[in-house]
């Protein structure tokens, strides 16, 4: 469907078509309508269908070819990454890892499960609407054998362990994706396994909800759900395109720059918004709603939370993890 110039801009900056992308539309038009009369200029004697040939041929290799900012990915490429549902992405096969047991949300999908099997299909909440003390506490217990455990701090602010729900934040998050693809629901003082997640509980195991579960996170979490900032910037578009550069190099610093310079609409909307230092607050951004409750929520990299935004790209210490490389195969 055509834009108009008024309407939304498909890149998901809120803002309207003819202030945000159509000036860089503008620009590729303008560069590529160039090419054809130059072309032209040295075919003269060409018919409509040769005209309509190397036309097509002009934007075909210009869709593909790559392009420094994208950090060598194609205009085509790109656009897949950014609006092609999670089944149709290209460029990327996205495996199921045998073994999730290094996958915080994914253990803590399991416990959700195993308790409503052993109760006959659901299990009580709280008096709040929230999961039980008991299955915090089993969940709490899960945190040495994660990796993130390494850099672990005080319990009481803790994203992995706790005694409550509300403070067990990893925990929430995965409640909430269970819940977003209908794994669980809760009802009348109680959640309550669906009859297609019991079968497929049976038959699969944990494995067979990884997929669901991701897109879910990727596509249909709110990432700002979880914190305090007050920049209603939508990194979701972007996803796989970070978590590539991450996983092609393993530095955030780098991965931050990289974002900055071939998404600058997100700087701009950083200034619009009335921040005065939009560069070194994007990489903060980024951090807490993708790195943070993303990247390590699912077991995907851990990283030193202590003075990261001090690090170098050749002093910060992150470590790309063996999850991350075993569901992500790169073919760009």
């Amino acid at each position: 469907m055509k834009l108009g110039r008024n309407d939304p801009c498909h890149c998901g900056s809120g803002k309207k078509y003819k202030h945000c992308c159509l000036g860089g539309v503008a620009k590729i038009h303008g560069e590529i309508a160039d090419e054809f009369s130059q072309a032209m200029a040295m075919n003269p004697n060409l018919n409509l269908d040769e005209i309509n040939a190397l036309l097509t041929h002009q934007m075909t290799q210009r869709n593909n070819s790559p392009m420094a900012d994208f950090c060598g990915l194609s205009s085509a490429q790109m656009s897949n990454w950014l609006y092609a549902p999670f089944s149709k992405l290209s460029g990327v096969t996205i495996h199921t890892p045998a073994d999730l047991s290094a996958c915080p949300v994914m253990r803590y999908l399991d416990l959700m499960i195993q308790e409503a099997v052993q109760q006959g299909g659901s299990f009580k909440a709280t008096a709040r609407g929230n999961l039980p003390t008991q299955l915090v506490k089993q969940a709490s217990a899960l945190l040495p054998e994660f990796a993130i455990a390494a850099y672990e701090q005080e319990i009481s602010i803790s994203d992995f362990a706790g005694n409550k729900e509300d403070n067990v934040r990893a925990l929430h998050y995965t409640r909430v994706l269970a819940e977003i693809t209908g794994i669980l629901t809760a009802k009348d003082g109680r959640f309550w396994l669906s009859h297609a997640a019991q079968t497929q509980y049976q038959a699969n195991g944990i494995n067979g909800f990884f997929k669901p579960m991701l897109d879910a996170a990727v596509n249909k979490f709110d990432w700002a759900y979880l914190d305090g900032l007050e920049q209603d910037i939508d990194l979701r578009n972007f996803w796989l395109f970070m978590l590539w550069r991450v996983h092609s190099h393993g530095s955030l610093k780098k991965m931050f720059k990289e974002v900055a310079i071939a998404f600058p609409d997100l700087l701009a909307q950083l200034a619009a918004a009335g921040e005065d230092e939009p560069d070194w607050f994007l990489p903060i951004i980024i951090n807490t709603r993708f790195v943070d409750r993303f990247l390590q929520y699912w077991g995907f990299v851990i990283h030193d939370p202590r003075g990261w935004y001090l690090a170098t790209e050749t002093t910060e210490k992150t470590q790309v993890l063996p999850l991350l490389t075993q569901t992500f195969k790169f073919s760009v």
